[in-house]
């Protein structure tokens, strides 16, 4: 019999281990165990597993205490035991690994303990494994006794997790001591993990088993039985309980699964017949789960592993594709050839081994091809989409299978007159043809697609000249990958394409016409000289073509003819050559348009055909800069002229000032000013601001003007309309380029904004000064701009005739400082709310708000260099929404439709994620919006509802009889928009809990009646999408 623990002395100091105290409750027999005087549990030392004895017979009067560490003996270390020989010098040099050593065997023969004892020496054992300074050995040692001694399957689930903790811990830090246990630790891992059930413990199971895996521990013999136990959960069929607090799903034991099950060869022999019977089952989730299985395995196996099993696998992948009535199945089937093929294409041929890719690629073939020639052309798309799976794979497969396939498919495609036919073939020639383009220019002597290059190029000429548009836009793709492979095509071949193409582009049908706009600029990217000299000669000739010589012809009108030239052109200006020729035949028609009798459409269609360029050109500088140089003076000396017409001629140019024209002049020049470099900004700036402030016209190609351009000193309102074509420019360029005479340009744009009739020209002299401001680096001369435009705004709001022209100064000021969060915002955005009450520019105010919140296409956005601090929209949320809510309260009745116009304004830009927690306290508001008899508060309202309603039900359910009420009533607005808006909210309201809409169930049928024979198609088909949803309320399966 083993001695009593020493008994713990009067007096003695208790002393705690750092680790973990553990209480357990006596049960059963003791071994041994101890009490010193007073009844005091005595210390169990190494190597005995000590009990308090209260009761004779050894069992334990009540509940036993049991500490890690306990205290100190007079005199000698705190760790040094009664009775235990001291050892100064180990402890001088590990003073921690003593009692370690002493804990950890006493936890050890705890395990040999009653089973109710065991949970609390599990945890005991878990805090030591995350013991830094465990001596070594132990941790072999705890888990030689938790393998012999705890049968963890018989545990609870929290136990047996505990013990899963345990070997995660010491596979992290004592992985070199586990690994010299050999296959013996992989042994008694499968003991352990064999019946598990619980999905969270399944996870760090799978964990542990990749990491055996991985960090190649020797499985030894067990390799099969490793794969058993954790095969036996494939494929996963786990639901997760509502309101589960571990959140667990079950794609994250699938996951965790496959990576396991894939992550050795070794396991293939096993593994690869259980998926095959698993794709061949009848669950659609077993299917998906094994292909994809199949999928991850192709990353590590080669052809040793599947030789044997390649017959199965195909026939299983084959049968899925030709009969699964599943487009997931079949995708899947797809990509798992695709990886087979590719794995077989990565191994390396030995002289004596069979080619396993090219007899696997033989199958394929010899069962797909003969369903291309069939004369129904049944299965023809399942056996392409094979085919071009495993061509896919590598240079090799394509080779194999494209060089069988291009060939038959030309074949067919002359054997079958019908478009459909022809079109379905070439669909799938295509897709061949894009896989040589993949893989065809790797190490290779010869052009890829040479030796069809004849038979290719004519089939595309009869998919081209065919009347079916369908054919036509697949024969358009076809010769742009066929023009992407270097060297195919020869210069005969290029300029028939280009015939086509061209004629393709006057087509009535907008489909053809577009695609082939498109193939002509990705061509004429890379054969720029042959699209120089063939194509643009016409179409510049085209632009001169007068209506007698169209007139017996057929397809679109003369102008509508000339604005697909114009279409044609802006599509092939891709290379900095090809716009050397493209521009000036551009800028020349509108220099012809303008002078001759064309309405304001024909000017609008050249700008937007020169921003197409501009935007084209930004890709490459010297394009850019070439761009800027030509078309910005041309433009500018055009608007010039336009402001001061001479007497004689017959139509005095005002077309050109129009606020939609002068709107497309605006967007050319700032796409054509952002992406200057700072250099070639500086050398513009010096030239465009001097003319709009002292009238330099020198650098225009066109300056012989009747009289001096000084539209900020000049009393014609003409000319300072122009200040809209300074502000593209001034506002698009980087910040750090200086501007000259920047005082007074600020001094003149806020004068003009402040005091003049035309609201236009205020604006943009507004919205010029806004930019300047925004980009300004912050200092003296930034405030005294402010402090100047701030008395301008005050002296412009008092009672006058130029209020609206201050609030529009007001407004856009506001912008450009939350932009970058300057501290004056803030008193900017009160006294704009201020004005919510005013009642003439109460609702400019509210509408002012969205402009605030929404993005500027000319100024004041990014691509123009513009200052933008992330999140400026949550921040101006939480300074400004409880203002407005406030003000609301506060407000007349006659007024506070305006702050409510202004507050749906801003929650309807604002982020979602941002608006949901802020939802309660503001949605009594948004319902009270949408009894605003404004159809813009409505719209506005509507558009911010309609996402809560899906993001946040069980806050909206609350309000279900107020929202179902509101939205039946705005389903019948005057407003198309807005029952659009509503009925849609009515559709989302379906995704609100079941129960707490089926009392409102008839009546929103019944009241969708009348939506169904609105006048406006859109409105029905909104209609009938919200009605079938109610109807299917509360059906199984709903």
């Amino acid at each position: 019999m083993r001695e009593a623990a020493p008994a713990l002395p009067r007096g003695g100091l208790l002393r705690l281990s750092p680790f973990l105290p553990l209480s357990i409750s006596d049960h059963g027999r003791g071994r041994g165990g101890g009490t010193g005087p007073g009844g005091r549990p005595g210390w169990p030392c190494p190597g005995l597993c000590g009990r308090a004895a209260g009761r004779p017979g050894g069992r334990g009067g009540g509940r036993c205490e049991v500490w890690s560490l306990y205290y100190i003996t007079s005199g000698g270390s705190p760790w040094v035991l009664p009775g235990e020989p001291r050892a100064p010098d180990a402890w001088s040099r590990d003073p921690t690994s003593v009692p370690v050593v002493h804990l950890t065997l006493f936890y050890e023969n705890q395990l040999k303990d009653h089973h109710l004892v065991i949970p609390s020496v599990l945890r005991g054992l878990r805090a030591l494994s995350m013991c830094d300074v465990l001596p070594p050995g132990l941790a072999v040692s705890v888990l030689k006794a938790i393998f012999q001694e705890v049968h963890v399957q018989s545990l609870t689930q929290m136990d047996r997790h505990t013990v899963y903790s345990i070997i995660t811990n010491f596979m992290r830090t004592r992985e070199e001591e586990l690994k010299g246990l050999g296959a013996d630790f992989t042994f008694g891992f499968i003991q352990v993990m064999d019946g598990e059930k619980d999905p969270r413990n399944l996870l760090v199971a799978f964990r542990i088993v990749y990491d055996l895996i991985s960090k190649d521990y020797s499985l030894g013999p067990f390799v099969e039985e490793l794969f058993e136990v954790t095969s036996c959960y494939f494929p996963v069929d786990f639901t997760p309980p509502p309101n589960d607090p571990h959140g667990i799903q079950r794609e994250d034991l699938i996951l965790s699964l496959r990576a396991v099950l894939a992550s050795t060869p070794r396991f293939a022999e096993f593994l690869l017949p259980l998926l095959i019977e698993k794709v061949d089952s009848e669950m659609l989730s077993a299917k998906l789960d094994s292909l994809q299985t199949l999928n991850a395995c192709c990353a590590v196996y080669g052809q040793k592993e599947l030789k044997d099993f390649l017959p199965s696998l195909w026939a299983s992948i084959r049968r899925e594709v030709f009969q699964t009535a599943s487009e997931r199945v079949e995708a899947e089937g797809l990509a798992a050839l695709h990886s087979l093929s590719s794995c077989l294409s990565r191994s390396v041929l030995e002289a004596d081994t069979e080619d396993l890719l090219d007899s696997f690629l033989s199958s394929i073939l010899e069962d797909c091809r003969h369903h291309l020639c069939e004369p129904d052309m049944k299965l023809v798309w399942p056996s392409t989409k094979l085919l071009q799976a495993a061509a896919g794979a590598s240079a090799r497969a394509c080779d194999r299978i494209a060089g069988t396939v291009i060939p038959l498919l030309l074949e067919q495609f002359n054997r079958h007159n019908q478009s459909s036919q022809r079109r379905t073939i070439l669909e799938m020639l295509l897709g061949f043809l894009k896989l040589q383009q993949k893989w065809g220019n790797e190490d290779k002597d010869e052009i890829p697609l040479s030796g069809f290059k004849t038979a290719l190029c004519s089939l595309v000429s009869l998919a081209l000249a065919d009347p079916s548009t369908q054919l036509q836009l697949v024969g358009i793709r076809a010769l742009t990958v066929l023009g992407a492979q270097p060297g195919l095509l020869s210069a005969e071949d290029l300029e028939l394409a280009i015939d086509h193409l061209y004629r393709l582009s006057f087509l009535e049908d907008s489909q053809s016409c577009v695609a082939a706009m498109g193939a002509s600029g990705t061509l004429a990217t890379l054969y720029p000289t042959v699209f120089i000299s063939h194509l643009v000669p016409r179409l510049s000739e085209e632009l001169h073509t007068g209506d007698t010589e169209l007139a017996g012809g057929e397809g679109p009108s003369y102008q509508a003819r000339r604005l697909r030239c114009l279409q044609a052109l802006s599509a092939v200006s891709t290379h900095p050559s090809i716009v050397r020729e493209t521009l000036p035949v551009l800028l020349q028609h509108l220099r012809r348009v303008h002078r001759g009798r064309a309405d304001s459409s024909e000017l609008i269609a050249v700008c937007r055909s020169l921003h197409l360029v501009a935007g084209q050109c930004q890709q490459e500088p010297e394009s850019c800069w070439y761009f800027h140089q030509t078309a910005v003076p041309c433009l500018l000396a055009l608007a010039v002229q336009a402001s001061m017409p001479e007497k004689d001629l017959p139509n005095p140019g005002n077309l050109l000032l129009e606020e939609e024209v002068l709107g497309a002049m605006v967007s050319v020049i700032s796409t054509a000013s952002t992406h200057l470099s700072p250099e070639q900004a500086a050398q513009s700036v010096t030239l465009i601001v001097p003319l709009f402030l002292d009238g330099d016209v020198s650098f225009l190609s066109e300056n012989s003007f009747p009289s001096k351009f000084l539209p900020f000193q000049n009393s014609s309102s003409e000319q300072k309309r122009l200040v809209a074509l300074l502000m593209a420019f001034v506002c698009s360029l980087p910040r750090n380029v200086e501007i000259p005479q920047l005082d007074r340009l600020m001094q003149e744009l806020l004068t003009l904004s402040c005091h003049h009739d035309g609201l236009f020209s205020c604006t943009a002299a507004s919205k010029c000064f806004a930019g300047l401001l925004n980009k300004h680096p912050a200092g003296q001369q930034l405030d005294e701009f402010l402090q100047k435009a701030m008395e301008k705004v005050e002296a412009g709001l008092s009672p006058g005739p130029y209020r609206p022209q201050a609030f529009t100064l007001l407004l856009w000021v506001t912008k450009a400082l939350v932009l970058r969060y300057h501290p004056l915002s803030s008193s900017l955005t009160e006294r704009l709310m201020g004005l919510l009450s005013d009642a003439e520019l109460g609702p400019a105010a509210a509408d002012g708000f969205s402009l605030l919140m929404a993005d500027c296409p000319d100024v004041l956005h990014r691509a123009g260099h513009a200052e933008i601090r992330i999140m400026f929209r949550q921040r101006f949320f939480t300074d400004s929404v409880p203002a407005l809510v406030q003000g609301f309260h506060a407000a007349h009745q006659n007024v506070k439709p305006n702050y409510l116009k202004g507050l749906s304004h801003v929650l309807n830009s604002l982020p979602k994620p941002v608006l949901l927690p802020e939802l309660p306290t503001l949605l009594s508001l948004l319902l009270e919006a949408l009894s605003c008899p404004d159809c813009v508060v409505q719209l506005s309202t509507l558009s911010c509802l309609h996402p809560l309603l899906l993001d946040a039900p069980q806050v909206m359910s609350l309000h279900i009889d107020t929202l179902v009420t509101k939205f039946l009533n705005l389903s019948c607005s005057p407003s198309m928009a807005v029952r659009i808006a509503a009925l849609q909210c009515i559709h989302a309201l379906t995704r609100l809990p079941t129960p707490v809409l089926l009392p409102y169930k008839m009546q929103v049928i019944r009241a969708l009646a009348k939506p169904l024979d609105d006048k406006k198609r859109l409105v029905r088909r909104e209609a009938v999408t919200a009605r079938g949803a109610w109807f299917l309320l509360g059906s199984p399966g709903s």
